[in-house]
């Protein structure tokens, strides 16, 4: 909004002249996503503790410690992060980019499916909420009419829109025709449920969105700007710059949070942060054409959904568990590792994937 306003009065150098650049309007969206939090996170995790009373529902297969520790906790603090990045975006990114608005509308989507899911999940007073068809439905009709508008945008731009690059080769593009639509749904959803089946412990998913975030917030200016998509041989997608500052925006907004969700919790993101983060996510990866690098960089994202896969196939199949618990996180508690020791080292884990991710845009 700030950018479509003071622009077109930016005629001589002067203050308005500085939300011309891009890197200046995405330091102002993780600022405000942060002093959002800072400012309006006490009073919102008061306001959903007087409509909680008993909290989170916390998982009675899960670590005995968990129900002593965590119980009475709220949930759906992802209404933190959406609001901080919804208003980041508005007051700092270009309107007029229908980039934005798509993964802004992947966002909201997600976020607002998993808002339902809490929101049933506290009034039964379950860990159940709704049912993984209906949000396997929603989730891939959000998808899949964001994937859509993705191939057209990038159409008119003249962008092999339903094109497939492959991370370390410089010139190999695979057009997948109609099917992209399917493979571009699939990584949205995927990451969408990746991030929510990682989102087990005080701060697991925070921080690990967050490297990603910045991350692509990279991707997106580079792949955006011509010299520098050229240089570095990536693919380049005229506006996907403009993604830098949704994802400045979601940086911030995890900062933010991660100050409420540090251990000891005071408050959990519910499915309503993680689907809406692995959702964006997603939906930049698609935009930027980088889908297979976010394999990469959320690695330890993938990591979670494979062990939850092994463990349901393995379990259907012979009747035997590969792990204790899954996610991963759990069987590593089942096995002694403290929360905080598996907390840092899944960060670690995460910032080496994102380095790995970084790679790919020279090694070609």
């Amino acid at each position: 909004m700030l950018y479509n306003i003071l622009v077109p009065l930016a005629d001589e150098p002067g203050l308005f002249n500085l939300f011309r650049y891009l890197t200046f309007r995405t330091g102002g969206a993780v600022l405000t996503a942060l002093l959002f939090a800072f400012l309006f996170g006490q009073p919102m995790i008061r306001w959903l503790k007087r409509r909680q009373s008993h909290g989170q529902p916390i998982r009675t297969d899960g670590p005995e410690r968990h129900l002593l520790e965590k119980k009475g906790t709220p949930t759906m603090g992802g209404l933190m992060i959406i609001l901080g990045i919804g208003l980041s975006t508005v007051l700092w990114a270009d309107l007029s980019n229908f980039f934005v608005w798509i993964t802004s509308f992947v966002t909201l989507g997600y976020g607002g499916i998993g808002l339902l899911d809490d929101y049933l999940k506290v009034t039964k007073h379950q860990s159940g909420g709704l049912s993984c068809l209906v949000k396997f439905l929603c989730q891939f009709m959000i998808g899949t009419v964001a994937a859509g508008m993705t191939i057209h945008f990038t159409q008119s731009k003249d962008v092999v829109a339903t094109g497939l690059t492959l991370p370390f080769l410089k010139s190999v593009i695979f057009d997948l025709g109609m099917f992209y639509c399917v493979f571009a749904t699939l990584v949205m959803v995927g990451a969408s449920n990746a991030v929510n089946l990682t989102d087990g412990l005080d701060g697991l998913a925070t921080v690990p969105v967050l490297i990603a975030a910045g991350v692509f917030m990279l991707i997106a200016y580079l792949s955006g700007h011509m010299v520098f998509a050229t240089y570095l041989q990536i693919h380049h997608v005229p506006g996907a710059g403009e993604l830098a500052v949704f994802c400045g925006a979601l940086m911030g907004a995890c900062l933010g949070f991660l100050w409420f969700n540090a251990p000891p919790a005071m408050i959990f993101m519910g499915d309503t942060g993680s689907l809406a983060m692995g959702g964006a996510l997603g939906a930049v990866s698609v935009i930027t054409k980088h889908e297979l690098v976010l394999a990469v960089v959320g690695g330890l994202f993938v990591l979670e959904a494979v062990s939850v896969i092994v463990q349901v196939v393995s379990f259907r199949l012979t009747g035997k568990r590969v792990f204790r618990m899954a996610p991963l996180h759990h069987h590593l508690e089942r096995k002694g590792w403290p929360e905080s020791t598996i907390v840092i080292r899944f960060w670690i884990i995460a910032t080496i994937l994102a380095i790995a991710g970084l790679s790919t845009l020279k090694l070609r």
